[in-house]
């Protein structure tokens, strides 16, 4: 670390990679590289590493992701049972079919955590990568669900609406993402050129914006469903100097890897746990930039 941390009130976002694979191969995965060799991978260090960042800010956001979370139950439970309820909790999940693992298990999963899980978020393209469970399904999840859908390359534009309406029978929120690895600071906030923003502009309401230095949100609503374009920086860090002339390393994400290992980045940056012990807090830059977001 070259410089002091800095980062929002309550902490920074904790995102835990589960030390088990998927049978996916989504083609913009990223991660899928990290599960070909699972040597060292340690759920005893993964969960000691979340009670550390636990001991330093009781009050972050934890977020798992993978490979598949829903692949190993009885690991997922036991990395849950090591966050105390002070902390929203996500699970970024395919919710697959299995060979090893029932629907109807994943389902009373979900129902034994519905006041540990803040929110699961259901990966559901508009091209199909993966085996899905039956929408019937995702709509009996018991905790906050939320569809998220990567507009990735070439994806068919005029299917937007007829996959919207897939989701608006059952109420359940979507989010557009972004391909994150093709983001930089000059096109976060890009609007004219962006292809995604104006086929969704064309097809629903457009309600508003909201953003920080790292990551922005495009809200829209059609029919009375909530839908977010989401766009994000492919790394967590930015470095800034303060109006005393002090550089922080301001951090938005803390990655907990498969063998525990704690990084500051999802560049591969250890974090320096003692240095982050003392980290400095500032209110979350998180703002409506314009619009009305009231949803």
């Amino acid at each position: 670390m070259s410089n002091p941390y800095k980062t929002r009130k309550g902490g920074a976002t904790v995102t835990v990679f589960v030390p088990y694979d998927c049978q996916n191969n989504c083609p913009f995965c990223i991660n899928k590289r990290e599960y070909a060799d699972c040597t060292g991978f340690s759920l005893d260090a993964i969960i000691e590493s979340i009670r550390t960042m636990d001991a330093i800010t009781p009050c972050c956001d934890f977020v798992f992701t993978g490979g598949e979370p829903l692949a190993n139950l009885e690991a997922l439970q036991q990395m849950l049972d090591a966050i105390p309820t002070t902390h929203k909790v996500y699970i970024n999940t395919t919710f697959p079919v299995q060979a090893t693992t029932t629907l109807e298990e994943m389902l009373d999963f979900t129902r034994r955590n519905r006041e540990k899980i803040t929110c699961m978020n259901i990966s559901r393209h508009l091209q199909k990568y993966v085996e899905e469970s039956p929408d019937e399904v995702i709509a009996q999840i018991a905790c906050p669900t939320r569809i998220n859908c990567v507009l990735y390359k070439h994806y068919p534009a005029h299917r937007l609406p007829e996959y919207v309406e897939r989701f608006l029978k059952y109420g359940i929120p979507v989010q557009f993402r972004y391909d994150y690895t093709e983001t930089t600071p000059e096109n976060l906030y890009e609007e004219e050129n962006d292809r995604i923003l104006q086929d969704l502009r064309s097809m629903f309401t457009y309600k508003g914006l909201d953003g920080c230095r790292m990551r922005n949100g495009f809200h829209f609503e059609y029919k009375g469903l909530h839908m977010t374009y989401h766009k994000t920086l492919p790394y967590s860090t930015i470095v800034e100097t303060d109006e005393n002339g002090v550089t922080y390393d301001i951090l938005y994400d803390i990655v907990i890897k498969q063998n525990g290992d704690i990084h500051s980045d999802w560049t591969g940056v250890p974090l320096d746990v003692e240095a982050y012990r003392h980290v400095v807090f500032e209110p979350y830059d998180l703002h409506v930039i314009n619009g009305t977001i009231d949803f």
